[in-house]
């Protein structure tokens, strides 16, 4: 009970660091592409994580011997390819919508995950089930009221969505006892790399461009990607997938919050009511239910 709680603060806080993020991203997509920002976003993740990780280790004689832990460059090529895929497609998706609908749609993936864990026969409880329903509900009024139309921004955001929920089943299947900051770290850099060859590509980049939104890179790389996502993995392994997508599903709630703090944007009344619907379909679905023997 006491690892579920404290997996569940653990992705709790990469919530409210991830919903804080979604500003950062918006505002980077002033300055540079979507790709140029997130290869950097990822190579400042991969700057920020290969030192905390040699401060957390209780053998540092081992430190080089732990890279070849079996299974986690395996698994960390796998979670990195669904995250740029994610990545890419939300970063795309912002230019092309509102802030508002794509952390609807970004967060869709509370509906996704069951469905995946369908496929390894692992069927949630009905208390899970309920929790999407609400969470749906509330996730709609908070970010999708009077809103009916669908562009190029939309499609790009329902691909993340399902990206996101397969690098949460991937997470949650192959993380195990692996060690979650150097899996992390290697998605990180899957991520920056195909990101920056992406970038290549499609971008122009300029330097100048670069410089003027460094304060948002440096909070989505180190805070969201080195922080967050390292909490997400260590959270997962005490953590159900469908109670903890809805656990962070809680980012759209967090972007409204510091929205309203940061950019001085008001929370309607039906906002309001969403936010209720989604911090009550989080705690429905952290009641444990009995199984039948």
């Amino acid at each position: 009970m006491k690892k579920t709680f404290r997996g569940s603060i653990s992705l709790l806080l990469a919530t409210i660091i991830w919903g804080s993020a979604f500003i950062a991203q918006s505002v980077g997509m002033d300055y540079i592409g979507p790709f140029t920002f997130q290869a950097l976003r990822c190579g400042l993740a991969v700057l920020f994580l290969i030192p905390l990780i040699f401060l957390f280790d209780r053998d540092k004689k081992s430190y080089v011997r732990q890279w070849a832990q079996p299974g986690l460059w395996k698994t960390g090529i796998v979670c990195g390819i669904a995250l740029f895929i994610a990545g890419g497609l939300q970063q795309v998706g912002i230019i092309y919508t509102t802030a508002g609908k794509a952390g609807f749609i970004t967060a869709m993936y509370i509906v996704i995950v069951p469905f995946l864990g369908l496929f390894f026969r692992k069927v949630p409880p009905i208390t899970a089930w309920i929790s999407v329903v609400i969470a749906t509900a509330g996730l709609y009024l908070l970010s999708c009221v009077g809103v009916s139309s669908i562009n190029k921004g939309d499609l790009c955001l329902i691909g993340c969505a399902v990206a996101f929920a397969v690098q949460i089943t991937l997470v949650d299947r192959l993380a195990g006892q692996l060690d979650g900051l150097r899996l992390n770290c290697i998605q990180s850099l899957v991520c920056a790399a195909l990101s920056a060859v992406t970038m290549a590509l499609t971008e122009t980049v300029a330097m100048e461009n670069i410089l003027s939104c460094w304060l948002p890179l440096c909070y989505a790389g180190i805070l969201s990607m080195g922080v967050a996502y390292s909490l997400q993995i260590i959270g997962q392994k005490y953590v159900e997938p469908t109670p903890a997508s809805l656990i962070m599903s809680l980012e759209s709630v967090f972007a409204a919050v510091f929205g309203w703090l940061l950019l001085k944007e008001s929370l309607s009344g039906p906002e309001l009511l969403g936010c209720l619907l989604v911090f009550a379909a989080v705690i429905l679905s952290q009641i444990p239910v009995k199984k039948k023997a």
